[in-house]
């Protein structure tokens, strides 16, 4: 099948062919026709498999073809909502991109910056929104956003979205909506909980399950390092300094740990940058464009702010922590192997990650391969690995202490002045 055959306007196609297009993705194939009827969709796809082309370029069809002749500013029909600065913005451009031949006008909207500039871009008129939720409401509360005409409406990474706190903005934006439009829900994963909350939210909708041959991204080399809590950085200075060409995106499952990572990457004279919510938009849009432009190779990342970073030739993810939901193991390594591409995907465990472990494992379905022994050991520390296990000591048996048992004439009383070693004090002379 080819995008020619699913029936969409002229002017996308010719953009979209500009883009490289030339056959949908499975879950472009599958969900392209079912939104070109204007059903709902619940679409669930692992990342780097084009559903922001899947739900965006049904969108542009829409309002390219039903568009008012009347003259007068435009009214927002179409809003696409989304967890994080990063993935609104890059949404915005593939939106852009798709509706170039078009006289659709859309515009991004999120926090973190002065909201004047948005605020000028919304002036005109536009016929898409793009945008976070914090940022929305505020300017809906303001008056300078309306949703009474929008027509049709996108939660994009809907499990992150309804999973990590938003689900408060989520409903107070869907409050807002008209009863009759198109709800589409797309996610890279769908926990049963979301799916219970997404029937709720959409209306009679139909869904479409991309499911691969593993439950992890196909292309992508895995592997895992046992390794102890205070040998991780170096570790992963060594992996940087054998890869000193490479593209490196690295997960850190705190904003203070990925601080602590570039920090300690610093004194090893590696060059890194972090991106994580406590960083100004500013910040993480430089971060973020050196690393795409190949200024910069080492990017450490918490996994909301990794949403939206989408580097066609991403080298290697290193799990620096590894996540305690297998999920997000999944979406994570599915940032390098993208499209056609290939990648590589290291993983570092510690002793009490070792439960996160087994759930990733039972979540797709195969051992993730073990990588062989290094040598950052430090000679207080044993390597965390099955097969080297630190050899257990023999517990100690307290004995009850009792004062009455006490002989300071025994030999095992330790007294201040008796050690019963080579290292007690000498005797005194007269």
């Amino acid at each position: 099948m080819t995008f020619k055959d699913l029936g969409i306007a002229l002017p996308i196609l010719k953009a979209i062919d500009e883009q490289g297009y030339t056959n949908p993705t499975p879950i472009q194939e599958q969900a392209i026709p079912i939104l070109l009827n204007k059903k709902d969709l619940l679409g669930v796809a692992q990342t780097g498999t084009g559903k922001t082309a899947a739900f965006s370029i049904p969108i542009i069809h829409h309002l390219q073809t039903n568009q008012e002749q009347t003259k007068g500013k435009k009214r927002v029909k179409a809003l696409i909502v989304t967890p994080t600065r990063e993935l609104a913005i890059q949404i915005g451009e593939n939106f852009t991109a798709y509706s170039k031949y078009t006289n659709i006008r859309n515009t991004v909207i999120f926090g973190g910056v002065k909201q004047q500039r948005q605020v000028n871009a919304l002036r005109p008129g536009v016929d898409a929104i793009i945008a976070t939720p914090g940022r929305l409401l505020d300017l809906m509360s303001q008056g300078i956003i309306s949703l009474k005409d929008i027509e049709y409406v996108v939660l994009d990474e809907a499990d992150q979205m309804l999973d990590m706190g938003f689900i408060h903005d989520i409903k107070k934006i869907i409050a807002k909506l008209p009863p009759k439009r198109q709800s589409l829900f797309f996610s890279a994963t769908m926990p049963k909980d979301i799916v219970e909350l997404s029937k709720r939210l959409l209306g009679d909708f139909e869904r479409v399950t991309i499911k691969p041959k593993q439950a992890t991204a196909e292309k992508v080399e895995q592997g895992i390092y046992f390794v102890s809590k205070p040998n991780k950085v170096k570790l992963l200075v060594h992996l940087l300094r054998e890869n000193p060409k490479a593209s490196v995106l690295v997960f850190s499952r705190t904003k203070h740990g990925a601080n602590k990572i570039v920090k300690k990457l610093a004194q090893a004279d590696i060059n890194s940058a972090a991106i994580h919510g406590n960083k100004s938009q500013t910040a993480r849009q430089k971060a973020l464009g050196a690393f795409k432009d190949g200024k910069l190779n080492v990017l450490v990342a918490t996994d909301i702010a990794a949403r939206g970073i989408d580097v066609e030739e991403l080298s290697l993810v290193i799990n620096y922590d590894l996540p305690n939901i297998p999920e997000t193991y999944v979406h994570r390594i599915g940032r390098t192997g993208r499209a056609s591409a290939s990648g590589i995907a290291l993983s570092f465990c510690d002793r009490e990650e070792r439960p996160y472990l087994r759930d990733i494992e039972k979540l797709i379905k195969q051992e993730v391969p073990r990588m062989p022994e290094h040598q950052f050991i430090d000679d207080s520390k044993e390597q965390a690995t099955p097969e080297n296990k630190p050899q257990q000591r023999p517990q100690k048996h307290n004995r009850p202490r009792n004062k009455n048992n006490r002989n300071k004439n025994s030999s095992n009383y330790r007294g201040k002045n008796n050690r019963n070693s080579k290292k007690s004090r000498p005797e005194k002379k007269e």
